[in-house]
């Protein structure tokens, strides 16, 4: 398990839960699913999405560990096996242009798995916040567990944000409250800032 961060600005919770998904920034960019920084400045940053908020939070949590086969990779080739078990699972074959980058991949089997049928391009480019869900559950039942993309796309040792397709694969470790400021026209984490406010 790896040790990761997600800031909020919603009361405190016990377990995440995907049907809040979209109250973050909004947004489904890199995949359906929570959505976890591996830099706990980088969470507090993202609990002061809604500025109007007077309390904010960071969650300790635990993650699967990133491995070769249960993770796909925003601009990264697909892994063989992944594609091996959704083809199998689909009983189709993936187009070669579709297997070169996770993004393209995702959005192509989302499409096909909400009959979203159009050209192969169309495919790889947009999908639907339903068929986002989709092709997580879908996903899920393949052995995958994560969407990642680096944290730092000019220096990749820095590590990843994730998404983590299940929520129950999420364990909060402990709660902080954190302070943020307005700097440059964003809240921005306060460094020393945070107190425990619960331990699980």
């Amino acid at each position: 398990m790896a040790i990761y961060y997600h800031g909020t600005s919603n009361d405190p919770f016990d377990h995440f839960d995907l049907s809040h998904a979209l109250e973050g920034d909004g947004k489904v960019k890199f995949g359906y699913g929570v959505n976890v920084s591996p830099v706990y400045s980088t969470a507090a940053n993202y609990a002061g999405k809604h500025t109007d908020a007077k309390v904010f939070y960071v969650y300790t949590v635990e993650i699967p560990d990133i491995l070769p086969d249960n993770h796909i990779g925003f601009k990264e080739p697909v892994n063989p096996y992944i594609v091996r078990r959704t083809e199998d699972a689909l009983g189709d074959s993936i187009p070669d242009e579709v297997k070169a980058a996770g993004e393209f991949f995702r959005k192509y089997l989302a499409n096909k798995l909400t009959g979203n049928i159009s050209t192969i391009k169309k495919m790889m480019g947009k999908a639907s916040y339903p068929s986002e869900i989709a092709v997580s559950n879908f996903l899920k039942t393949i052995g995958v567990e994560l969407f990642t993309w680096p944290y730092n796309w000019k220096r990749l040792s820095d590590g990843y944000y994730c998404a983590v397709l299940d929520e129950n694969k999420v364990r909060p470790i402990q709660i902080d409250t954190v302070q943020l400021a307005l700097k440059g026209g964003k809240l921005k984490f306060v460094e020393g800032s945070s107190v425990l406010f619960k331990k699980f």
